[in-house]
């Protein structure tokens, strides 16, 4: 959880991009590895999103801003 909190924002996504994509090769081969490779990155994504969630709303930030923010933009 320490790394986690290490990485940057950017660094957090491509980690989550990362593991998905190793999420969707675990599931192909799911009847060599076992179901336990799966349960594992399914933790650690989690986890990352829990962070950037709790993150968030530390800062004050929530998607209604955003999405109002990013309207005015337009």
């Amino acid at each position: 959880m320490k790394v986690i909190k290490a990485m940057g924002n950017d660094e957090r996504k491509k980690k989550i991009g990362e593991l998905k994509f190793e999420l969707v090769k675990s599931k192909a081969g799911a009847a060599k590895t076992g179901g336990s490779k799966i349960k594992e990155i399914k933790k650690a994504i989690a986890r990352i999103l829990t962070l950037e969630k709790s993150l968030g709303k530390e800062s004050g930030e929530s998607k209604l801003l955003k999405r109002k923010i990013s309207k005015e933009k337009s």
